[in-house]
């Protein structure tokens, strides 16, 4: 796509950034996730302590959700809440639609990334969330990524596109 034309100007503009609330890695695969304040992403490897940074697919170092469909989740499985844990994603970010960040790069702090696609659910869901939680889960599961830069990514840490 031409960067001048006018769609692509569109899909480069945003209302606002996006906002890091919530962080988790896990050390093994069925792990709980524990909650950090800050954690390193290494380019080409993953998150510092979770267990996708020892992989070799580079697809997937990081995931990210929307807080905002945690909200939505939780009314389609009739709960107060979803906890960002009970996904299983490693980054909670608000005020960005994620899944226009599909195929493109963008920051996160002091970390640059590219979306690399959708991050589907998995049949974890029914066990975590109860019955439907996969179908709940269906189009709100956020995307995955690759680290390109290397850096911290803490909460509150503002998310915006490049």
């Amino acid at each position: 796509m031409n960067p001048d034309s006018e769609l692509a100007k569109l899909m480069a503009t945003f209302p606002r950034l996006g906002t890091v609330r919530w962080i988790g890695v896990r050390a093994e695969r069925r792990a709980l996730l524990v909650a950090l304040d800050e954690v390193e992403a290494v380019a080409g490897h993953g998150l510092l302590g979770d267990h996708y940074a020892s992989r070799t697919n580079g697809k997937r170092q990081v995931t990210l959700i929307q807080q905002e469909h945690l909200v939505v989740v939780a009314q389609l499985l009739g709960k107060a809440e979803v906890l960002p844990e009970s996904v299983r994603r490693n980054i909670v970010v608000s005020g960005i639609n994620l899944y226009a960040l599909r195929d493109r790069r963008f920051r996160i702090g002091e970390v640059s990334l590219e979306g690399t696609g959708t991050c589907n659910p998995c049949s974890r869901m029914e066990e975590v969330l109860g019955t439907g939680g996969y179908n709940a889960m269906r189009g709100h599961g956020g995307i995955v990524c690759r680290i390109l830069e290397s850096g911290a990514i803490r909460l509150g840490d503002a998310l915006i596109g490049q």
